[in-house]
């Protein structure tokens, strides 16, 4: 059964969120690691400077030497964490002013396609004629406008006749019919709509049940004895 008006879609912009905080926050933790890092080279080297140093072996580099590109290593591993998150920063601010224009804009073109029925309406308005001219008219724009729905994936929802379905369909008026089997609508009021698989508005219908067996009349007297 399809539920009705669902609002249980992901929400897209909460998980992009999410992710980006996620992202922001390992790279913080990744600078951080660095300058850990950093001050744990640096103490080793204060370590060093009281004592007078050991002679380097002349088959390899002297302990400065090693220190001093431990600190240039430490120092390029810092500078590209610090333009990692400098260029995400910039990526996460570019990804939410897209994500607000689409949904600004996002009813751009359907309305668009809408224009040129709000023309007919203003051209039927403004023509001399009789009514049943008019009537034509009023006709020929509400083709148009069923059209332009169902190319937009809007279809009707079957109702009268149809078996009552709560899921599509929002009973406001109820009667007994000896002539129905199941709950069935014998009346539509307002027609409902959905966008491919999802409810934009129920049909607001009659419906009539079966009408239930008329019980015996009660025996007044009761029992003789």
């Amino acid at each position: 059964m399809e539920e009705r008006n669902s609002d249980d879609a992901p929400d897209v912009s909460l998980d992009l969120d999410d992710q980006n905080d996620d992202l922001e926050a390992a790279m913080r933790d990744a600078v951080a690691a660095v300058e850990e890092v950093e001050r744990g080279a640096e103490a080793p080297a204060a370590r060093q400077a009281d004592p007078p140093p050991a002679p380097a072996p002349e088959s390899g580099p002297s302990a400065e030497e090693e220190t001093a590109k431990l600190r240039q290593e430490i120092a390029d591993l810092r500078d590209r964490s610090m333009r990692t998150l400098a260029d995400f920063d910039n990526f996460r601010k570019r990804a939410e002013r897209e994500r607000q224009d689409l949904k600004k804009y996002a009813l751009a073109e359907p309305l668009r396609d809408f224009l040129d029925i709000i023309d007919n309406l203003s051209l039927a308005l403004a023509a001399a004629g009789s009514a049943d001219d008019l009537k034509r008219g009023v006709e020929m724009i509400h083709r148009q406008m069923g059209d332009l729905l169902r190319r937009f994936g809007v279809q009707e929802v079957a109702a009268l006749g149809q078996p009552f379905d709560p899921a599509l369909h929002e009973a406001v008026s109820r009667e007994e019919d000896a002539a129905v089997q199941t709950p069935t609508v014998t009346g539509e009021m307002r027609r409902g709509y959905r966008l491919h698989d999802r409810l934009l508005r129920p049909a607001m219908v009659k419906v009539s049940v079966p009408a239930e067996p008329a019980r015996p009349p009660a025996d007044e007297g009761g029992e003789t004895s």
